[in-house]
């Protein structure tokens, strides 16, 4: 499989097709700490980042806004003292799009300033 942080979001309808099971998992299996969560019957890749203070979560988390945008594709994103948790669905389909595993290693690669 080629490495999730080379490839690009593409451009989702609301009809394109969720992630199977089988392909959900194997991408899962290559991210360390996400977990898929289920919000009210919508699946969703989640993981918690933890930081030194309030200044470092609040850096890393305008990075993952940068990504966000620069993907078109947007998280949720909790920001918190010390720590920043992130949530990648596709809003459109109400599920997993591999768009959410690309941007899950993607936001795994960012660095603090």
């Amino acid at each position: 499989m080629t490495e999730l942080t080379e490839l690009q979001c593409e451009a989702c309808r609301a009809d394109a097709p969720r992630v199977s099971d089988e392909d959900a998992k194997e991408m899962l299996g290559t991210l360390e700490g996400w977990a898929m969560v289920d919000d009210e019957g919508i699946l969703q890749l989640q993981r918690v980042y933890s930081f030194k203070n309030f200044k470092e979560a609040w850096a890393f988390s305008n990075n993952v806004a940068q990504l966000a945008e620069d993907e078109g594709h947007h998280p949720a994103i909790l920001l918190e003292w010390g720590r920043c948790t992130v949530t990648w669905w596709t809003h459109k389909i109400k599920g997993l799009h591999k768009n959410d595993f690309i941007c899950a290693a993607k936001t795994d690669a960012l660095t603090l300033p």
